[in-house]
């Protein structure tokens, strides 16, 4: 399974956002991200604990990397936005794609976004239910 870089969020999923889904808020450059949040979201989905995976298989990882891009706001605007479009680049890179509306993904990342922190698991979980719904191999 392959992982996302900084660099490709930079140049292809931020990138992808800001052509994209202006809708009516701007997404801030790159470089006005916050130190080390967008890594953190970026490897947490690759953890192990005790020689273990935390996160297996590609639905768990994409949907625990969406729930992080849109909850922990590495940038100041256009996280939602970001997170869709980081998500599509994840499964892209992983021979999958999402067949989905970008209005209901957006709804979507918009309860996402205003779920309760307390309920965590349960919404992670709702994301790759979500992501499994849609979810396509790529030829």
């Amino acid at each position: 399974m392959k992982l996302l870089s900084l660099l490709e969020v930079e140049y292809t999923a931020h990138r992808l956002a800001r052509e994209l889904m202006t809708w009516d808020e701007p997404i801030p450059d790159f470089s006005s991200r916050y130190p080390n949040v967008l890594e953190s979201c970026l490897l947490t989905p690759f953890q192990t604990f005790n020689k273990k995976v935390l996160y297996k298989g590609l639905l768990d990882k994409a949907a625990i990397l969406f729930y992080l891009m849109v909850k922990n706001h590495p940038f100041a605007n256009g996280n939602k936005r970001i997170a869709m479009t980081t998500l599509f680049y994840f499964l892209y890179k992983n021979k999958k794609w999402l067949r989905v509306d970008n209005q209901e993904l957006y709804n979507f990342a918009k309860w996402v976004a205003s779920s309760n922190p307390k309920l965590k698991t349960e919404t992670v979980q709702a994301v790759a239910k979500f992501i499994k719904t849609y979810i396509i191999n790529l030829s």
